[in-house]
């Protein structure tokens, strides 16, 4: 099994990365916020997994243990496959996915393309009990009932989840907290970004 590999990017596809070890360029599929920070040349460094199938041989690439461990706990979801996985991971990241699961709140996970509302339902339930929280998702636990809003607005507005989330957390502290004000706050994030 292929746990980890460090070598250099050599392309950079819609949905995977090439890294060439030793002469040979292998196919990684990554979540988007990774591929998308990452440039030809640079060396890497992934916890990988491998899916093999009848017909085919996949491997998936992560920055961080947990990713690649929630990964896995993905696919045990009935229904979820790695390209699913791969979805969520890419569209609600780890705390946004503890975050929708602890809080129960599948319409968040339902929100990543792909990801229908008895999927989302599904991965819920099935990891209500399997996740175990990190020190991130007891911050992201105190989102309030506005933030919740703007964070739906801004999906609604084309943005990912992890988008959004990270607009919302980079907001002042001091920030008012109507709603259209917030909301405008966090635009702007994307702006000087």
């Amino acid at each position: 099994m292929i746990a980890t590999l460090r070598g250099e990017i050599t392309q950079i596809e819609e949905n995977a990365l090439i890294i060439e070890l030793g002469g040979v360029g292998l196919r990684v599929f990554v979540p988007n916020p990774l591929r998308t920070r990452l440039r030809v040349g640079e060396t890497v460094f992934l916890y990988t997994r491998l899916i093999v199938r009848e017909d085919n041989w996949q491997l998936y690439g992560f920055e961080s243990q947990a990713e690649r461990e929630l990964f896995d706990l993905l696919l045990n979801v009935d229904g979820v496959g790695p390209r699913i996985a791969l979805a969520v991971i890419s569209g609600a990241g780890v705390e946004m996915l503890q975050r929708a699961v602890f809080n129960e709140e599948s319409d968040l996970l339902a929100r990543v393309p792909g990801v229908g509302k008895k999927t989302a339902q599904k991965i819920t339930l099935y990891l209500k009990d399997r996740l175990k929280p990190l020190d991130a998702f007891q911050a992201m636990a105190t989102l309030s009932d506005v933030d919740s809003e703007v964070l739906a607005a801004l999906t609604a507005l084309g943005y990912s989840v992890v988008e959004a989330q990270m607009a919302i957390q980079s907001l002042p502290k001091d920030a008012p907290q109507e709603l259209e004000e917030r909301l405008r706050l966090a635009l702007q994030q994307f702006r000087a970004g």
